[in-house]
């Protein structure tokens, strides 16, 4: 939390229109930090622009930017440097899913699907990183899921780069430790938001039962944040059900995912 009496620090946070990214967007508003929000829809960002603005006092600054284009990243870096802005937290928020078997699935999709949820976050943080640990002080955040634990049918693509995040915040927490950086990824299961309409997935056994809500999730992963932790699972059933996994046999533990991912 910013210190009122200090020069505010800023957060980029990507993927910011609805659901998690949306909800951490406000947490950090809150608590005063300056926001430089990304997206893909223009509108909807201005719309989260006008809101917080007429909340909060801290500086709003939107970049409208497709994450699945492979110069993302690097427009980011350079409207970030024409704002003259430190980057003192990195959201990795944004991300989507292609649901269904692999066979079935446009690949182009699948795709896009890895630039947004992979190669962005890694490329981003490689980007802010550097400066975070020349200042001595600075947070990451990825998004995981459950699915970073486990093998996911019909979320192949999904699953495996859920399984990369985590071992990348995982591993990056330990190489900059001692540095005045840390790194948290959060962990969700099910959570209401666009993200499994968007995807087709909201007839399938997870999204059924135990849906969290959207401020929670973003609440648990803002704590865990602020607090330094490398890994937190949003949901005591969530993380009962991770552990259960852990000690299951992986020839158990893939036909269970299918059942869950299937359609009720």
């Amino acid at each position: 939390m910013n210190n009122k009496n200090e020069k505010r620090k800023t957060v980029l946070i990507t993927g910011v229109t609805s659901g998690i990214g949306r909800q951490l967007t406000y947490l950090f508003a809150k608590d005063d930090y300056d926001l430089i929000l990304v997206a893909r829809n223009e509108e909807k960002l201005d719309v989260l622009k006008k809101e917080i603005q007429q909340k909060y006092a801290v500086s709003t600054t939107g970049i409208v930017v497709d994450l699945a284009a492979n110069d993302a990243c690097q427009q980011i870096a350079d409207e970030v440097k024409q704002l003259d802005k430190r980057i003192d937290i990195l959201v990795n928020n944004a991300g989507f899913n292609v649901y269904g078997p692999l066979y079935k699935t446009e690949m182009l999709d699948q795709k896009k699907l890895i630039q947004v949820n992979l190669i962005t976050p890694t490329v981003l943080t490689r980007i802010f990183l550097t400066d975070m640990i020349k200042h001595g002080d600075g947070k990451i955040l990825f998004i995981g899921s459950t699915g970073s634990f486990m093998p996911v049918a019909y979320d192949t693509v999904y699953g495996a780069t859920k399984a990369y995040i985590l071992s990348f915040a995982e591993a990056l927490a330990q190489e900059v430790n001692g540095t005045g950086v840390s790194v948290t990824c959060l962990c969700p299961g099910a959570t209401q938001t666009e993200f499994a309409a968007k995807a087709n997935m909201t007839k399938t056994r997870l999204f059924q039962t135990g849906v969290m809500d959207a401020n929670f999730v973003a609440r648990t992963g803002y704590n865990a944040l602020m607090a330094g932790k490398p890994v937190v699972i949003a949901g005591l059933f969530n993380k009962i059900q991770v552990q259960a996994m852990k000690i299951t046999p992986r020839c158990i533990a893939a036909p269970l995912t299918r059942y869950i991912m299937s359609e009720h």
